[in-house]
This record gives C-alpha cells, sequence and structure tokens, in this order.
C-alpha cells in the first residue's frame, strides 16, 4: 500500500443534519452520487453501491459510523474512505474526504482520479442542497466516461 492519499473539502450551506443524511439514506445518495444502493450507511453495515458510470460497482463496509461526525467505510480492493463532517457557527457544514490505501505502481494516478471523483460529488450534493436540484455533475462525469470506455 501506498501512503498517498486523496483529498477533497468542501463547505456545504446547509445544516450538517441533512449533509449526513444524503450519504446514509440511500434514495437520497441517488439524487447526487449513485444510481443504487442496497441500503442505508450504518455503523457495521454491508452495502453494495452501483455508481452511475456504466459498470462501476462497490461494495461497502462501515467501519466507522458517528451520526453527524463522520463515515469511514472499506471498498473491497482494500482502499479506505474517511469521511468526516463539521458543523460551523453559520449553520453551514465542512465535509472532508480522505481515501487512502492505494496500491500498485499507478497510485498516484489513482489518487488523481479520487480526488477528482470526490470533488465533483461534493460539488454535486452543494448544489443539491443549496438549491433543491441536482447540478447533474456526477451523471455528466459518467457520461465522459462511458464514452472513454467506449472509444477503448
Amino acid at each position: 500500500m501506498s501512503d498517498i492519499v486523496a483529498r477533497a473539502k468542501m463547505l456545504i450551506r446547509a445544516p450538517i443534519r441533512d449533509v449526513f443524511q444524503a450519504f446514509v439514506d440511500p434514495r437520497r445518495i441517488r439524487d447526487f452520487w449513485l444510481k443504487s444502493s442496497s441500503g442505508p450507511l450504518t455503523r457495521g453495515a454491508h452495502v453494495e453501491w452501483e455508481f452511475m458510470a456504466p459498470g462501476a460497482r462497490e461494495t461497502v463496509d462501515v467501519i466507522e459510523f458517528s451520526r453527524n461526525e463522520c463515515i469511514k467505510f472499506r471498498w473491497s480492493n482494500g482502499s479506505v474512505v474517511d469521511i468526516t463532517f463539521e458543523e460551523r457557527a453559520d449553520a453551514t457544514t465542512r465535509v472532508s474526504v480522505v481515501l487512502s490505501g492505494f496500491a500498485g505502481p499507478d497510485s498516484a494516478v489513482q489518487a488523481v482520479n479520487a480526488t477528482e471523483g470526490f470533488a465533483i460529488v461534493l460539488c454535486d450534493l452543494k448544489t443539491l442542497l443549496e438549491t433543491g436540484k441536482s447540478g447533474g455533475m456526477v451523471r455528466d462525469k459518467a457520461l465522459i466516461i462511458a464514452e472513454e470506455l467506449a472509444i477503448h
């Protein structure tokens, strides 16, 4: 495993409970990130995710869960995603994502791709919670990925 990590952060002008719930609720997470989720994220949960990009699926094992504070999960390849939530005095929420556990000679490329991906997810969530409608950023990135896969 590499020491390289991917990081993304966003300030979202919404209450912490709404931001946290957007990641936890399988119906809500489909509004900005996933095509489907087999269940809610809770302490010890084992959940199957289908992303918007064609064929992209992942198994999520929740390894740490503290309501309105953090969600930490492991993906099937052993990498770990740590999402933390910080409530601010102005009723906004700071969300931070750290992904670690990259392996192989292309760890740096994996980290760059993960940073881009989580930045897009957080931007789409920000738009959703602040305006009531997704900006479609994750969906549109999935279209680009699908086009690139079709070319290769």
